[in-house]
């Protein structure tokens, strides 16, 4: 089987009252919040950003257990922080709320994979990000930000999306409800201010860990890596055809192409500090499968296209035996 599809890993997402997937709890367990029977609990007024945290997380188990059998040994490197194609969506979740107490998890609204669900509601992903303080705003304070925001734009002013020190996610997923495992990852980070590591030693961490880069150049003020991998696992070298086609994303807004010409693809950027470029400022690392993804996505849509006949079938079945008659 051969085969292109052109999918986006952007995130358009809806903020979670609660933690809305199964991890294990302190004891094993659910992960908990106050909301657990269906509820939320009130929220105050105003609260801190680690109250905001504490509030939707609510239990979650660290460090998070993986039931998912490990890669074959030999085959490419594929995860960030552990995040990985062919977890289940809750291992990955729980994952991502482990690697900082202030990550928050937000469902992906954007429909993913533009597939044909027949009806059914899938977890096409997830984001996270770090929660934000809630603060009880006057008509007069929303209004003046508006315009602020509006000013802005006008100018052409840089409004940063994320703060030094902060980490956000984007996870992308397929399956049939319920049983959805990840596509793609991809994971920024901002490093904090005054804590810069400089970005050759961010360069040979990255290549420490995935080996040496398929690609790897300076772009338009970021240093950028790849590694490419055919679904055989062997390595895409200069000179190869595929080379320009088995790209992946690197951060989490990027958009992708799935096929199976290509497997394992890790891209990497990492950005200078606009003050020394030798200092790094952020880093975004991506990793997917390919061939296995587009797989995924075919397997997914041959199931939810079989329920439906079944579903179809049956509601003609029973038309047949109670349906009155049309008067003729």
């Amino acid at each position: 089987m051969r085969g292109n599809m052109r999918v986006s890993v952007l995130f358009g997402v809806v903020l979670l009252a609660v933690f809305p997937i199964a991890c294990g709890g302190s004891k094993g367990t659910s992960a908990k919040s106050s909301a657990a029977n269906g509820a939320a609990a009130p929220a105050a007024a105003d609260a801190t950003a680690a109250q905001v945290a504490k509030e939707m997380r609510g239990s979650v188990s660290c460090p998070a257990k993986i039931a998912t059998a490990a890669r074959a040994p030999g085959a490419p490197v594929a995860d960030i922080v552990g995040i990985r194609p062919g977890l289940t969506y809750d291992e990955a979740a729980n994952l991502v709320l482990c690697d900082n107490p202030m990550l928050v998890i937000e469902a992906d609204t954007s429909g993913g994979f533009q597939i044909n669900t027949f009806g059914q509601k899938i977890r096409p992903g997830f984001s996270a990000k770090f929660a934000e303080a809630r603060v009880e705003k006057t008509s007069r304070q929303i209004l003046q930000e508006m315009q602020e925001a509006n000013f802005a734009r006008g100018s052409n002013s840089v409004v940063p999306y994320m703060k030094a020190g902060e980490v956000q996610y984007g996870v992308g997923a397929v399956g049939t409800p319920g049983q959805e495992r990840v596509t793609h990852v991809a994971r920024e980070e901002w490093f904090e201010e005054g804590k810069n590591p400089t970005v050759a030693n961010v360069e040979q961490a990255l290549i420490t860990k995935y080996g040496p880069p398929t690609v790897a150049r300076d772009d338009g003020g970021f240093r950028y890596l790849r590694w490419a991998y055919d679904p055989s696992g062997r390595r895409i070298d200069d000179g190869s055809p595929l080379l320009d086609q088995c790209a992946g994303p690197a951060g989490p807004s990027d958009s992708i192409n799935v096929s199976t010409d290509c497997g394992v693809v890790v891209s990497a950027r990492i950005f200078g500090l606009p003050s020394n470029a030798g200092l790094a400022k952020s880093m975004q690392v991506g990793a997917v499968d390919q061939a296995d993804a587009f797989r995924a996505i075919k397997s997914t849509e041959d199931i939810l296209r079989q329920q439906d006949e079944v579903r179809k079938a049956k509601e003609l079945s029973d038309a047949a035996k109670i349906a009155v008659k049309p008067k003729m």
